[in-house]
């Protein structure tokens, strides 16, 4: 039996930041396997959504892009909803998303979802405490009848430090591919991070159902996040692999008197970038 490591070590090894190669490694082969699964998905006509929720910078882009970025986006699709129009606030709360909901063969994704109602609009004061209530009272019936219509429900909750959030705020702020990242509300909230606490707290307490449980993924070290979460979805959703044909390309054409034309098109020029 080895022996256990002692305290040290094992908070030197949970601090230890996962390596570029060996999270490119290990991405790739849980991309093969979501491949796998979106096959299966479209072969059983499986209906499947997937929440994400958790505070600003806490890194549900990243691992929605890592989940995506090689499968179809005819299959896995992402719904980001906008701020709601005026005639969708005179609607009943959840109307709004019900229409985007998955079909038959599909993986709908949200990147943040329903669940604006229990964070940043009670904290912000987008809504009366009393609708948060309500609508906490509400939500865990309306996911029952989501599962029970045949959708397979995953929610996920990517929970970042206090330093950490600060660290990638400040990187928003610096690097010039990363303002579009930091909006007006994000500095808002930035500053009211217990009150986000304890409406995460509360939003836990009535929602995280036998049915509908909340799953937590610690986000300090992004790309271990990353593959934990997708390994997790993986061991949650049943799927096969379907057998493949082998494949091999056909003999391509003879030209038969074909020539390429002398058309003067309009090419983009060729510059020199800096290698290595």
């Amino acid at each position: 039996m080895a022996k256990k490591l002692k305290t040290t070590q094992r908070v030197e090894c949970a601090q230890q930041k996962l390596k570029r190669r060996d999270y490119e490694r290990s991405l790739a082969e849980l991309h093969v396997e979501l491949v796998k699964l979106q096959q299966w998905v479209v072969h059983k006509g499986m209906k499947v959504c997937v929440v994400f929720e958790g505070r600003d910078t806490a890194g549900k882009g990243g691992t929605i892009k890592a989940i995506t970025e090689r499968v179809s986006p005819r299959v896995f699709r992402v719904i980001a909803l906008p701020t709601p129009t005026e005639r969708e606030k005179s609607q009943m709360y959840i109307q709004r998303y019900i229409p985007h909901l998955p079909a038959a063969g599909e993986v709908v994704i949200f990147d943040r979802s329903w669940y604006n109602r229990a964070g940043v609009e009670r904290v912000m004061g987008f809504c009366t405490e009393e609708q948060a209530k309500r609508f906490l009272d509400a939500v865990p019936s309306v996911e029952k009848a989501i599962i029970e219509s045949g959708v397979i429900l995953l929610k996920y909750w990517l929970e970042v430090s206090p330093k950490e959030q600060t660290r990638r705020l400040e990187a928003r702020i610096n690097d010039g591919r990363k303002v579009w990242k930091l909006s007006p509300m994000d500095l808002k909230s930035y500053g009211r991070w217990y009150d986000y606490s304890r409406a995460r707290d509360d939003m836990f307490a009535q929602t995280d159902t036998s049915w509908a449980p909340w799953f937590v993924a610690r986000s300090d070290d992004k790309k271990r996040a990353r593959l934990n979460i997708i390994r997790h979805m993986l061991d949650r959703i049943p799927y096969e692999e379907l057998p493949r044909e082998a494949v091999k390309l056909p003999k391509r054409q003879d030209p038969d008197g074909y020539k390429d034309p002398n058309y003067p098109s309009k090419v983009i020029p060729e510059r020199q970038w800096p290698v290595g």
